[in-house]
């Protein structure tokens, strides 16, 4: 692992903590081996990018005693460890987000382990493990209802309940169902 240690090491610019985000990354990846380092272009909320290191790929999630693989992104700035990395779940075009509790609705993870992020005590490997236990709880992710969103009513958007189905692959996913029927509607009355 020292190879691939160097090897991202060298990927990073010059102002990180080279070796020190270097050696939290490597640790990451022996345990999360489908998460991938890349430099990327990041856009912060004021539309300024800059080039960040990220780890993406997914992390095993065990919901109702089945595990998923859950896309995320993890955003790690030049300032780390100072400061907590940005987070994001990334759904996949059959995916879509569920906002709550530790998701906004653009995807961010807002968990109080990144709002109370301490150097020297949190790290890498142990966000990514939160990350695994609070996504079993609260799905950051789900699989997207069959109608285009236009045409979605919004009593769809309040009424969903989370189902385990698996693929012809046997790969699992989260499934939200439909409801059969509507609330009441008066004749001219519109879904939304």
């Amino acid at each position: 692992m020292p190879h691939y240690e160097d090897m991202i090491k060298k990927m990073l610019p010059k102002t990180y903590h080279r070796k020190h985000v270097a050696h939290e990354i490597c640790i990451a990846l022996r345990h999360f081996k489908n998460l991938v380092p890349m430099m990327d272009r990041y856009v912060y909320n004021d539309g300024t990018t800059k080039n960040l290191m990220s780890l993406t790929g997914t992390i095993p999630v065990m919901f109702t005693e089945k595990t998923f693989n859950i896309p995320i992104c993890v955003w790690i700035e030049e300032s780390y460890p100072l400061t907590a990395p940005i987070c994001y779940v990334r759904p996949t075009r059959e995916m879509m987000v569920l906002s709550g509790k530790y998701i906004s609705g653009n995807g961010e993870v807002t968990l109080p382990y990144l709002e109370e992020w301490k150097n020297k005590e949190c790290d890498l490997m142990s966000l990514l493990q939160v990350m695994v236990v609070m996504f079993g709880e609260f799905p950051p992710v789900c699989i997207q209802p069959h109608l285009e969103p236009e045409q979605a009513p919004c009593w769809l958007q309040y009424h969903r309940q989370p189902e385990v189905l698996s693929k012809a692959d046997g790969s699992l996913y989260l499934h939200l169902a439909r409801e059969e029927d509507p609330p009441f509607q008066e004749e001219n009355e519109t879904n939304c």
